[in-house]
């Protein structure tokens, strides 16, 4: 029997359990689930016989090699920091890893160790990133094989509440990590248009205007994500005039976002006493206030727009205008603003979220300039199998199992931009309704 162990029972592996578990009687898998939540992972594997629970420290070093020595793959949910010791030990011990985290420059130095042990180390391998890069490379693979010569490549993808739960004035809810919701886009974002180099800061990041129209979902708004540049390289699209990558969110989202930037309040680093501190004193901690005006207009003063607006109301709907004390002892800005949203904007029960995932092209061929636009629409069932959770799981299942079965060839340190990763991987995630529709212009 096929050992497979996966560290982290998170949001996001609710649906790659699923996947495991029902492919475990007919491929003969058992599936270990390590976290430090002993009843979250009971809540997520049920009574499965296929299924063993392993609560354990993440940092206790016995307890996890025995747990990647004794299995024959590891898939990791764990914080993108605690994924360098798991690569060290699945090095050491000789284990594929298959993760849906980005690539850092730790597991980078391990790049000629993997390769030489034989391994297959697949990172990226979930959403964004993972099927973008999929969608993307079996996109530009096709139109480079039939002769076209792309000139500019946008590619959006955003984690999104469904019309039918979208019912607060945020047009937002947590389907996902909640810390990364706070830090997006803090490093800021460069990318290139037009042949020339943009760098925004963090300061004016979501400060955008900028829309895109998705059918079936109409207008949504965007802004670049990190260094899109990383992956030109990648891509095989160097020279283009035109790379970026950036996530999609419903415009209002985006402009009260932006307000508490300029508010100051998704800022990490320091810590500050809670106790006794009111909402509005944290939220104006640097706003000049005029006594003559009330909390909502010395914070509409401060951000250039009417007390009445649409950016005030979401403000108010988080609760940071009042005189409500915190009483959270130590918190930085991040921290305190993760935790108001976890409880203003969670899904309730029966909330349903949405992935959109756009892709732009622009190329010739023969002389003709077209425009291909390729886009994905995925619905979650429930606030526990989400949208998210499904697309973040799903492809590093179907890996999982294709690396089992010795389907896979492919050694060392990579991330899905091969066809023997994203032909395979894309066309089960069709069978779950992942699946995308293109049009030409």
């Amino acid at each position: 029997m096929k050992q497979i162990l996966l560290f982290g029972a998170g949001k996001s592996a609710t649906c790659l359990i699923d996947y495991l578990l029902q492919n475990a009687p007919r491929h003969k898998w058992h599936v270990t689930v390590a976290d430090h939540d002993l009843m979250l992972i009971k809540s997520k594997i049920g009574k499965s016989y296929y299924a063993t629970p392993a609560a354990i420290d993440i940092q206790n070093e016995a307890a996890r090699r025995q747990l990647i020595s004794e299995t024959d793959l590891v898939i990791s949910l764990l914080p993108p920091a605690l994924h360098i010791i798991i690569a060290k030990d699945c090095l050491k011990a000789g284990k594929n890893l298959v993760t849906a985290s980005y690539i850092d420059p730790e597991v980078r130095k391990l790049e000629k160790e993997i390769e030489k042990a034989g391994l297959l180390f697949m990172y990226e391998m979930g959403l964004d990133p993972g099927i973008d890069h999929m969608s993307a490379m079996k996109l530009i693979h096709s139109i480079e094989k039939k002769g076209g010569q792309i000139y500019s490549f946008k590619s959006y993808c955003g984690g999104l509440i469904s019309p039918e739960s979208n019912d607060n004035p945020w047009q937002y809810k947590i389907s996902w990590n909640s810390r990364n919701i706070v830090l997006a886009g803090s490093s800021g974002a460069v990318y290139r248009e037009k042949g020339k180099i943009k760098e925004l800061p963090y300061e004016t990041l979501f400060d955008q205007s900028k829309t895109v129209i998705v059918p079936g979902v109409g207008k949504l708004a965007f802004y670049p994500n990190r260094d899109s540049l990383n992956y030109v390289e990648v891509y095989n699209l160097e020279n283009i005039p035109t790379f970026m990558r950036a996530t999609l969110r419903y415009p209002d989202f985006l402009e009260g976002w932006n307000a508490l930037v300029k508010l100051g309040l998704t800022k990490e680093g320091q810590s500050f006493n809670t106790d006794n501190m009111t909402y509005f004193k944290w939220a104006a901690q640097n706003v000049t206030l005029d006594k003559h005006l009330s909390n909502e207009e010395n914070i509409a003063q401060f951000l250039g727009v009417s007390s009445k607006s649409k950016l005030i109301r979401q403000l108010k709907f988080l609760g940071i205008m009042n005189g409500e004390l915190i009483n959270l002892g130590q918190q930085s800005n991040a921290s305190l603003l993760q935790n108001i949203l976890e409880v203003k904007l969670k899904m309730e029960p029966d909330d349903k979220d949405m992935i959109v995932m756009l892709h732009e092209i622009e190329f010739e061929r023969r002389n003709m300039a077209t425009r291909l636009h390729s886009y994905m629409i995925a619905q979650g069932e429930d606030n526990l199998r989400t949208a998210m959770a499904k697309t973040v799981g799903l492809p590093m299942g179907i890996l999982a199992k294709l690396i089992l079965q010795d389907k896979i060839e492919l050694k060392g340190l990579h991330i899905p931009v091969l066809p023997e990763i994203y032909n395979p991987v894309l066309r089960e995630l069709e069978d779950y309704d992942i699946r995308f529709e293109e049009s030409f212009e």
